[in-house]
């Protein structure tokens, strides 16, 4: 099973997606963690590249090195991890890219899509946990920014808009969440969705 967490940076996720992995290993659920772009060491180059590098990626180029990074990833660690009955728990996927590039870049949205399609096959999440923060609250909380960040506020409100339109197309997996509420009871409502996906022959 593969859940997703998404969201601007500076929402909460990976504090929620840390949480929910101490909560599952302790059950005894097999569980490993990924982000995006990252895990692999190309990945982690490119990330660095995305991230910390030039400010003159055009949105093209920014397409393709994040995909190249997830296709990366996909092939080298979450088929096998999860052809092996391993939960994996990925901080951002195909949706950040969606949302990130084709919203907030602008790229055509079918063109994203099948670049997405292309870099991660048949890997569908099970759940995608959006959590949701006013962008103002988001930088606040984030600090410096990094070269996606520089963006500005206009770009991130897009981006966040562009996520509400994945979870009104994918209400079955997205599932939007406020951020803006303590960590324990996002944590709660995250653990409610996620229970009855549990396969129960796994657990001590």
């Amino acid at each position: 099973m593969l859940i997703t967490f998404e969201g601007l940076d500076g929402c909460g996720k990976s504090t929620q997606l840390h949480r929910l992995a101490d909560r599952l290993q302790r059950l005894g659920y097999r569980v490993t963690i990924v982000r995006e772009p990252g895990t692999t060491p190309l990945s982690e180059r490119l990330r660095h590249l995305l991230l910390e590098g030039p400010t003159d990626i055009v949105p093209l180029a920014e397409l393709f090195l994040f995909n190249a990074a997830r296709a990366q990833l996909v092939e080298t660690v979450l088929r096998p991890t999860l052809e092996a009955g391993t939960i994996v728990l990925c901080d951002r996927f195909a949706d950040s890219t969606t949302a990130y590039q084709g919203y907030g870049r602008g790229l055509p949205l079918e063109l994203v899509l099948t670049c997405n399609r292309i870099a991660v096959g048949e890997i569908e999440p099970t759940l995608t946990f959006f959590l949701d923060v006013p962008v103002e609250l988001a930088i606040q909380r984030h600090g410096i920014p990094d070269r996606m960040e520089r963006a500005g506020p206009a770009f991130f409100e897009r981006v966040r808009q562009g996520y509400w339109e994945i979870a009104r197309r994918e209400p079955q997996r997205v599932i939007p969440i406020d951020g803006t509420r303590s960590p324990d009871a996002i944590h709660a409502e995250i653990w409610e969705h996620v229970r009855p996906h549990l396969p129960l022959e796994q657990a001590l």
